[in-house]
Parts: structure tokens; sequence; C-alpha cells
């Protein structure tokens, strides 16, 4: 069974999971969109800043940098 999806800040560092879910407002979407992170998209937490903000995600190949605020809005699910 296929595990729940969960905010990207519930994962642990070294995670990978697949995006199902993205939560932004419609006006902050096509940014995220433009830089390859899209629903079905395959990402990997790498890690937190000191104080947890800002987090950093590996997408597509490359280190995208989030606001936690905004990672909290991208739901993913683990993968196995």
């Amino acid at each position: 069974m296929p595990a729940a999806p969960l905010p990207l800040t519930s994962l642990t560092p070294g995670t990978a999971a697949t995006v199902t879910e993205i939560k932004l407002p419609p006006a902050q979407r096509p940014r995220l969109m433009e830089m390859g992170l899209l629903v079905g998209t395959r990402v990997e937490l790498v890690r937190f800043a000191p104080l947890g903000d800002p987090v950093e995600i590996k997408v597509r190949g490359y280190h995208l940098t989030l606001r936690k605020h905004e990672a909290e809005q991208i739901w993913a699910r683990p993968v196995e």
C-alpha cells in the first residue's frame, strides 16, 4: 500500500517523493511550474536551513530552495 501524501516539510532529508498536489494560490503556481515542479514530478528533500527556513529540494537534477510556507503547501507521496 503506498504511503499517504505529506507536506514536503514533513519529509526527512534524503527522502524521495512524488508530488501529488500543489496547494499554493494560483498566482504563485506558474513560478514553480516554470522551474519544473509539477504534479507527478519526483523530488528529494535535501536539507532544511539551520532555523528550518528555507527548505532545499532536488528536482529534475538541480537544487531548488523554497520558503517553508511554500514547501508546506506542496504535498508529496514518499517513494518506497
